[in-house]
C-alpha cells in the first residue's frame, strides 16, 4: 500500500528496530536506538571460520555462538566501550545479536531497518535487496552511509521499498553528536520524512538537517573542504601542526581537536576516502582540483601512519625512559615527529581573552594583517566561507542548514554564515574582492539589497538571507526555550556578574549561572536568595537551568584556598554558612522549583540541585559529589541532603516512629554504605540515567531524551506542580545511623587503609565524611535535625580546610585542572 493513503505513524509508534552491520557505526546506532527505548535486533555477516578460541572450545561453524559472533561481540562490548554507548550499561538487554543468514526473517517484525555496513555501493545495493525480501510493507529503512548517493543505493527495488528509504547519517559516536543528516531520493514520501525527523529529534535527541544526495552532503562536504584548506594553508604559510592546531581552535570558536587532532580522530585514510568520494562523483572540474588528494595524506598513509587508530598521524604518543607519556608533532620537512612545542603570541592570546565565539573570531582575524598567524587564520576562514556560500542551493537548501550541519556535527560555536556575520559581512566581503576572491553572486546582490548581515533578528524570531531573495524565517525547534534570546528581548527580572532570573513565560521564570565555569560564589548565591524572594512575591515557580558549556562544576574553589591560606576561618565558614542557607531557602520556597543540569554537575552544582522539587536530568548530565577529590567533604547541603535519602530508601519517613512496614533503624546501613562509598570515591554518574544508582536521587527525579527541550519540560513541570496545588515542604527530622553506622563506615576505612588502597590523608577525609552521613555520635535512628546536619558539615568542612594536604589538593586542582593524591 502506498505510503500516501496509509495513516501517518507517530514516532511513539516505532517501538523495534534492526541494524545490519555491527562495526563501530553499526554498534554505536544499536547502542542508542536501545537508550531511545527500542527493542533492537543487529545483525552481521556469519564468519567464515572459527577462531582460536572458538575451536578450542569445540565449537564448529554450525554452532550459533560461531554463527552470530560478531554482532555478538558488538553487544559485549557496549557494556564496557569507553566513552559508553548506551545510557546504563545493562541495556545490552534490549539488543539481541544474530545473522543475516539465519535470522533474515526477523526483519518482517521490525519498525525501522538501519543499514550501516561497508561504505561500498555494490555491497549496500545487496543488502538492500535482502532487506526487502525480508521487511513488510511499510516498514522504514534508512542507509547510514556518509557520503554515496542514496539514489544509486535504491535501484533496482520497488516503489514501495523507495518511498519508505531514505538515508540517516549519523555522526560518530551516535550517542553524544548531536547531528544526523536525512537525505531523501526523489521518490521517497514526505510522510515518512517527516516521520523520520520526528523519530531522530523527538526519540534520539537529535538535531536533523534535511541534505541533498550530493558527495558526502553537508557537513563532511565543508568540514573536509576546511581541513585541506588549513593541511594546504600550513605548508605555504610554514606554520608547523601545534600552531595550525592553535589558530583553528577554540581561538577561532571550534573544539580543542582544532584540525591536525580531529584528522588523527578519524584517521587519515578515512579522509582520503572521503576525498575520492567527492572527487569521483564530481562533474565539475575545479570541483575536482580542489579534492584532489594530497601528497602529504598520500605518503603519511602509505607508511601506515593513519592517526590515533595506528599510534602515529601528525601527532603520536610515546613514553620516555622513565615511562612518561609525552607527545610529539610531525616535522613536514623531514616528515619526523620532535617535542610538542607550546604556541603563544599576541594574536592568539587576545581572542583567547575575548568574551564568546563572535568575539574570538573577530579578535583573530581582525588582527594585524601583516602577523603570520593572522594571515594564515584569514585565508583558511576566507576560503571556507567562500565554499559555504558556493553550496548554498548544492549541498543544502539554505544558509541555516549548512550552520547547524558544521555546528552540530563539528561542534563548531558558529556556523560558517553566523561566522561571516561576526567577522562583518560588507568589510569581509570587500577586502576578499580586493584580494581578487570570487564572491558568489547571491552574496553579492544581497549586499547590494542593503543587507549587511545573513542573519536578522526581530520580536525574537530570526530570519536568513535567502538565494533567491528576501528574508526567511527560521524554522525553530519545537519545545525549545533560548534564555540568551530572551535576555536579548528584555526579559531578565533580576541580574548579578554571576547569575541572570530571566522570565521564560507562563509567570515562570528561570535562574541562570554565568559566572566563569558556572562556579557557584558569593554572587550567584546573592541571587539565589534574591530569586527565591522575588518568585515567593510574584510567580509561579522556578527553573534552575542554564546554557553554558556545563551546569555547574562546583564552588569557587580559588576563594576558599585563598580564605583558608590566610587563615580566615571566620570568612570559611561565613561562606559555608551562606552556601547552606541559600540552598534552604530553595528547598523551603513556597513555589516550585525544578532543576534541569545538563553536562558537568559537580560538587556545589550537585546540591544546588538537591533542593528541587524535581530533578530534571539531561541524557548527557554527569552528576557527582566529587568534593573529596580536592580534600573536602560536601558541605552545601550535600552530605545532608544524602542522609535523608538514606533514610528514605530504608523505608523511614520524616515523622519519628513512622516508616515502611518492619523497617528499622538497621535498615539504613546498605543505603548509607552506599552513597558513603558515592561521596568518598567522589563517583560521577557517566549520563542521566546513570545517576540514580549514586543514590541522590529520589522517585520523582527523571531523564529526559531530548537535551535541548529540558527548560521548556522543566517549565511544564513547575506548572504541573502549581496547578496541583503546591505546599513548601515542612523541615526533616532524619533518622541517622549514629555511633553503631559510623562504626561500621569506619571499620571499611580502615581496612582500606591498610591494605594501602587509599593514603592516610583519605582516610581522614573518609572518617569525617562518616561521622557527618551518620549523624555523629548519637544512637542508631535518633532524630535529627536537618540544621544539625549542617553543623557537622560545616565543622568538618572548617577542619579540612585547615589541613595542609587539603590545601595542596585544592591547589593542584586549580592550577592542573586534575586531583592530586597525597
Amino acid at each position: 500500500m502506498s505510503i500516501s493513503t496509509t495513516r501517518r505513524r507517530s514516532a511513539t509508534a516505532v517501538r523495534t528496530a534492526a541494524v545490519i552491520g555491527s562495526g563501530v557505526m553499526g554498534a554505536g546506532i544499536a547502542a542508542h536506538l536501545a537508550n531511545s527505548g527500542m527493542r533492537v535486533l543487529l545483525l552481521d555477516v556469519v564468519p567464515g571460520e572459527l577462531t582460536n578460541e572458538e575451536a578450542d572450545k569445540g565449537l564448529t561453524l554450525d554452532d550459533a555462538a560461531v554463527r552470530n559472533r560478531l554482532a555478538g561481540r558488538a553487544v559485549a562490548n557496549m557494556a564496557r566501550s569507553q566513552p559508553a554507548l548506551l545510557y546504563d550499561s545493562s541495556w545490552t538487554s534490549r539488543i539481541r545479536p544474530g545473522n543475516l543468514t539465519d535470522d533474515l526473517a526477523l526483519l518482517g517484525d521490525t519498525d525501522w531497518i538501519v543499514e550501516a555496513v561497508v561504505e561500498r555501493l555494490d555491497v549496500k545495493r545487496e543488502v538492500l535487496a535482502a532487506i526487502e525480501s525480508a521487511r513488510r510493507p511499510g516498514t522504514l529503512v534508512t542507509t547510514n552511509t556518509s557520503g554515496l548517493s542514496v539514489a544509486a543505493m535504491a535501484e533496482g527495488r520497488s516503489k514501495e521499498f523507495r518511498e519508505h528509504f531514505a538515508a540517516t547519517h549519523f555522526f560518530n559516536p551516535p550517542r553524544y553528536m548531536k547531528l544526523v543528516e536525512i537525505v531523501p531520493t526523489e521518490d521517497t514520501a514526505p510522510e515518512v520524512m517527516e516521520l523520520l525527523e520526528e523519530l531522530c529529534v523527538s526519540r534520539l535527541g537529535k538535531g536533523v538537517v534535511v541534505a541533498r544526495d550530493t558527495p558526502n552532503f553537508i557537513a563532511n562536504r565543508i568540514g573536509t573542504y576546511g581541513m585541506l584548506v588549513t593541511l594546504a594553508d600550513t605548508i605555504r604559510f610554514g606554520l608547523t601542526v601545534e600552531e595550525a592546531d592553535a589558530l583553528t581552535g577554540p581561538a577561532l570558536g571550534r573544539p580543542k581537536t582544532a584540525t591536525y587532532r580531529m584528522l588523527d580522530l578519524v584517521g587519515l585514510d578515512t579522509l582520503l576516502h572521503v576525498v575520492d568520494n567527492v572527487r569521483e562523483r564530481s562533474g565539475d572540474e575545479a570541483e575536482r582540483a580542489v579534492f584532489a588528494r594530497p601528497q602529504l595524506l598520500e605518503e603519511l598513509v602509505a607508511s601506515g601512519r593513519l592517526g590515533e587508530k595506528s599510534g602515529a598521524g601528525f601527532y603520536r604518543k610515546r613514553k620516555d625512559a622513565d615511562g612518561r607519556s609525552r607527545i610529539e608533532s610531525l616535522r613536514f620537512g623531514t616528515m619526523e615527529y620532535g617535542p610538542q612545542v607550546r604556541v603563544s603570541s599576541p594574536v592568539i592570546d587576545a581572542a583567547k581573552s575575548a568574551k564568546g565565539a563572535a568575539a574570538k573570531a573577530k579578535a583573530l582575524l581582525g588582527a594585524n594583517p601583516k602577523d603570520r598567524y593572522a594571515q594564515f587564520a584569514w585565508s583558511t576562514v576566507k576560503a571556507t566561507l567562500l565554499y559555504s556560500a558556493a553550496q548554498v542551493g548544492v549541498i543544502a537548501e539554505s544558509v541555516v542548514d549548512i550552520d547547524r550541519a558544521m555546528k552540530w556535527g563539528f561542534n563548531w560555536e558558529l556556523g560558517p554564515f553566523e561566522l561571516w556575520d561576526a567577522i562583518g559581512l560588507e568589510a569581509s566581503v570587500e577586502r576578499m574582492k580586493q584580494e581578487g576572491e570570487s564572491v558568489p553572486e547571491w552574496v553579492e546582490a544581497w549586499l547590494r539589497e542593503g543587507h549587511a548581515s545573513f542573519y536578522q533578528t526581530s520580536e525574537r524570531k530570526r530570519f536568513y538571507a535567502s538565494p533567491s531573495g528576501g528574508l526567511s524565517e527560521e524554522r525553530q525547534e519545537e519545545d525549545v526555550i533560548s534564555l540568551a534570546a530572551l535576555k536579548a528581548d528584555g526579559r531578565t527580572v533580576l541580574g548579578t556578574p554571576g547569575a541572570s532570573l530571566i522570565d521564560i513565560g507562563g509567570d515562570v521564570v528561570c535562574l541562570e549561572f554565568h559566572s566563569p565555569n558556572n562556579a557557584i560564589g558569593g554572587d550567584v548565591l546573592s541571587a539565589i536568595r534574591q530569586s527565591a524572594a522575588e518568585v515567593s512575591r510574584n510567580w509561579r515557580g522556578l527553573v534552575l537551568a542554564n546554557e553554558g558549556r556545563n551546569f555547574c562544576v562546583g564552588a569557587n574553589l580559588m576563594l576558599l584556598l585563598m580564605e583558608a591560606q590566610a587563615g580566615e576561618w571566620e570568612e570559611v565558614e561565613d561562606i559555608i554558612r551562606f552556601f547552606q542557607d541559600s540552598m534552604l531557602r530553595l528547598k523551603r520556597l513556597d513555589r516550585p522549583v525544578v532543576a534541569a543540569p545538563h553536562r558537568m554537575t559537580l560538587g556545589g552544582g550537585v546540591e544546588a540541585c538537591l533542593p528541587a522539587d524535581v530533578i530534571l536530568l539531561s541524557p548527557e548530565t554527569y552528576f557527582g559529589l566529587v568534593e573529596t577529590g580536592v580534600g573536602l567533604i560536601p558541605a552545601g547541603g550535600g552530605c545532608k541532603e544524602a542522609a535523608i535519602s538514606a533514610m528514605q530508601r530504608a523505608g523511614l519517613s520524616a515523622a519519628a516512629g513512622a516508616g515502611r512496614d518492619g523497617a528499622t533503624p538497621g535498615d539504613l546501613q546498605p543505603h548509607l554504605n552506599a552513597l558513603f562509598e558515592t561521596i568518598a570515591m567522589a563517583k560521577t554518574s557517566t549520563s542521566g540515567h546513570d545517576a540514580a544508582k549514586l543514590g541522590l536521587l529520589r522517585p520523582q527525579d527523571r531523564t529526559l531524551v531530548r537535551q535541548d527541550a529540558r527548560i521548556a519540560e522543566a517549565k511544564r513541570l513547575v506548572l504541573e506542580l502549581d496547578r496541583a496545588g503546591y505546599t513548601a515542604p515542612e523541615e526533616e527530622r532524619v533518622a541517622v545511623g549514629g555511633r553503631e553506622s559510623k562504626a561500621v563506615l569506619a571499620m571499611d576505612v580502615q581496612a582500606m587503609r591498610l591494605s594501602g588502597h587509599i593514603s592516610a590523608h583519605d582516610a581522614l577525609i573518609a572518617g569525617k565524611l562518616a561521622h557527618v552521613l551518620s549523624g555523629g555520635d548519637v544512637r542508631q535512628g535518633a532524630r535529627v535535625s536537618e540544621q544539625y546536619l549542617l553543623d557537622l558539615e560545616c565543622e568538618a568542612f572548617l577542619s579540612l580546610c585547615g589541613e595542609s594536604k587539603t590545601q595542596e589538593r585544592m591547589s593542584h586542582m586549580l592550577t592542573k585542572g586534575k586531583p592530586l593524591r597525597n
